[in-house]
């Protein structure tokens, strides 16, 4: 029977501020988990993109409105779930920044970033509810 999880959840505002207290409570909650240095700082730069996207895609840097920061630490890997207010997108329409046409252009960059530095990734659209975007980092138990 596995253990059940260690979950950490942190209310965060919508400013840059809150970036950076994300970050650092991420690689903090990482390091005590094992993670190796190298990993920490991976992890801890998916959750920056993805907490600059909550805030200012999701929540169009609107200060009245929240974001949402639940870690979940197993014994071999670690779920960040961080959530928005916002109406949502569509990942699938988001371009590949490596396409030639795309090269010069900033969009995509940040998610393309998370998706390098994460095991997995999963975005969750929920009407009403905003965007949930999801990531696993696997720990190396050998």
């Amino acid at each position: 029977m596995n253990p059940e999880p260690k979950m950490i959840e942190v209310t965060l505002e919508s400013t840059l501020k809150s970036v950076e207290t994300a970050e650092e409570i991420t690689e903090d909650v990482c390091a005590k988990a094992g993670f190796p240095e190298e990993e920490l700082h991976k992890i801890g730069m998916a959750v920056h993109e993805s907490v600059i996207n909550a805030i200012w895609h999701g929540n169009k840097n609107d200060a009245s409105k929240r974001v949402w920061m639940r870690l979940y630490v197993h014994p071999d890997r670690v779920e960040i779930h961080i959530r928005d207010q916002g109406a949502g997108f569509d990942v699938g329409r988001i371009p590949d920044p490596l396409e030639a046409e795309n090269l010069l252009k900033v969009s995509g960059r940040g998610i393309f970033l998370i998706r390098s530095f994460v095991d997995e990734f999963r975005v969750e659209s929920v009407p009403g509810a905003g965007t949930e975007v999801t990531l696993v980092k696997h720990r190396n138990l050998n």
